[in-house]
């Protein structure tokens, strides 16, 4: 045997060393489609809404879609991060898709085409199914597949040619073409040239981000509106946090504030372009514009908002100043007709929170808000104006990058998470949380300082206990108190001794209501229970 034919494996099949280049190739062609349909998809998208995106419609379609438990395991586990976490779990299953398209397409069995079809099919409803979205918004991903369909049928033809004989071929054609092998010139030009589309798109989203450095650079030059004297929130007291190294500020910085939101880009409008229409059960329809809004009088509350996805002694809350314009007053122009009890807010990307009505009309300082802590609205956090309500959890109130006011009922209308089976109405609970020792602190025997936070807002803290292991409930030395709509710091000294031990800590509400020990999750109206603390004393 010579070493030409050491390395055949029979008529028509090739060499034996072209079979593991070639399904690296066809994988390599699977990917490469992939992308070709998802960068064009969103290069196209551009022309309207890059919300249309393919790629960005399907990862918000499953941030929609996601069961309660879902969601509420991933926020506990990755916080802040879940969304980069979604996006590059989406890319690599998305990569994969395309390793198995490429893998199972053939010129005569193009079953990877098929994949890629279904997978531009599913992209297409997700777009248009979109709570803003349109049937017009399936053309981007339905156009960005047909090309992708077409890249893998080029790609791999090129691999396979002269390698599928027609069966009319003479014997002596057939086995000179079945050992032709595939043409990679053909091939390198194809890879290259989808190369180039993919990077083509890529310009087209550094393009698209230009508004995102517009909305950027209009916020840097951004003048608040003034507020007068009259209209200042009250200085913070002094003494209000405990003198403790590691307490809890009582404002909480803009980069240290918590996020959670459905946007997984956010959204970039500018304040020039920003209008809100207030419409619906109203005797008079209203559109306002930046100018219309900020020729207002000005006020400036320090308000604690909380996030129902808080769990039991968990981060999601924060507290802020911020400068903004009483939304009662702005409804009261509108003037809600009798029976209206919700306003349904709605962001510019599509998502909604239903108000109480009387929540925002009975006297607390719900704000429209332009500011956060002397500077105009971070982006992450509803530039250029977003809501502001005490007393409620920001599922049901806190509206960033709010466009839309529809006064309606609750009986005929219904936002985003209630949607989902959370609660309407979305009350704040009472609940207390131990900040400093570090958990699972080792500590000295001795005097130790234990400090954290309590809140119940619209209601306020009228006391903190203490609990050491299964010994006698203990009050805790409170801070002054700001405000009902603000958390109320407070601490407690403990003389621990060596061993292990846990602390509990549980609040009183202003109206004698002790915080529940029944521990409940987050669904449908936020978790309850007493946070605890474990630490080991040493002597």
């Amino acid at each position: 045997m010579n070493t030409a034919e050491a390395h055949t494996t029979g008529p028509g099949q090739g060499p034996r060393r072209g079979r593991r280049p070639l399904a690296a190739a066809r994988a390599l062609s699977g990917v490469l489609a992939v992308g070709v349909a998802l960068s064009l998809g969103h290069a196209i998208a551009a022309a309207f809404d890059t919300a249309a995106s393919p790629f960005l419609a399907v990862a918000d379609s499953v941030v929609d879609r996601a069961p309660a438990p879902v969601r509420e395991m991933t926020i506990d586990t990755l916080g802040t991060a879940d969304k980069p976490a979604l996006l590059i779990g989406l890319s690599v299953i998305l990569v994969l898709i395309g390793i198995v398209a490429g893998l199972l397409e053939r010129p005569r069995r193009p079953i990877g085409s098929a994949v890629i079809a279904v997978l531009g099919v599913v992209g297409a409803l997700a777009a248009a199914l979109r709570p803003n979205g349109s049937p017009l918004w399936a053309l981007p991903t339905l156009l960005g597949a047909i090309v992708g369909v077409v890249a893998l049928r080029l790609l791999v033809g090129a691999l396979y040619r002269g390698r599928e004989s027609t069966g009319s071929a003479p014997p002596a054609e057939s086995a000179a073409s079945a050992t032709t092998g595939p043409d990679r010139r053909r091939f390198l030009i194809l890879a290259g040239s989808a190369v180039a589309v993919i990077a083509a798109a890529g310009a087209t989203g550094v393009a698209l981000g230009r508004r995102a450095a517009d909305v950027v650079a209009e916020r840097t030059g951004l003048r608040l509106p003034r507020v007068l004297p009259r209209q200042k929130a009250p200085a913070v007291p002094a003494g209000i946090v405990p003198d403790a190294p590691g307490v809890t500020p009582f404002l909480t910085g803009n980069d240290e504030f918590y996020r959670i939101d459905t946007a997984l880009r956010v959204p970039a409008i500018t304040a020039r372009d920003w209008r809100l229409r207030i419409h619906g059960m109203v005797e008079r329809e209203i559109e306002l514009d930046w100018d219309g809004l900020t020729a207002r009088e000005a006020q400036e509350r320090i308000v604690t908002l909380t996030c129902v996805s808080n769990e039991v002694g968990g981060g999601l809350v924060g507290t802020a100043a911020w400068t903004g314009f009483p939304i009662a007053d702005l409804l009261a122009e509108a003037g809600p007709l009798p029976g209206a009890d919700m306003l349904l807010s709605t962001s510019v990307d599509g998502w909604t929170a239903g108000t109480p009505l009387e929540a925002l009309t009975d006297g607390r300082d719900a704000l429209l808000a332009v500011g956060m802590n002397g500077q105009p609205l971070p982006l992450e956090h509803g530039y250029p104006v977003r809501q502001i309500v005490p007393g409620l959890y920001g599922y049901v109130s806190a509206t960033k990058w709010v466009i839309d006011w529809e006064v309606t009922r609750f009986d005929q209308a219904s936002a985003y998470w209630t949607d989902r089976g959370w609660g309407e109405r979305g009350p704040i609970r009472t609940a207390s949380r131990i900040d400093r020792p570090a958990p699972l602190a080792e500590l000295e025997a001795g005097l130790v300082v234990v400090a954290g936070t309590a809140w119940a807002q619209r209601r306020g803290i009228d006391r903190v206990e203490v609990r050491v292991d299964d010994g006698p409930w203990t009050d805790a030395r409170l801070s002054p108190a700001y405000s009902l709509d603000t958390w109320r710091m407070w601490s407690f000294d403990w003389d621990a001794e060596p061993g292990l031990h846990t602390l509990h800590v549980r609040a009183t509400d202003g109206r004698g209501e002790v915080q529940t020990e029944q521990r409940r999750p987050t669904v449908p109206d936020g978790a309850t229970g007493w946070h605890n603390r474990t630490f080991r004393v040493t002597a």
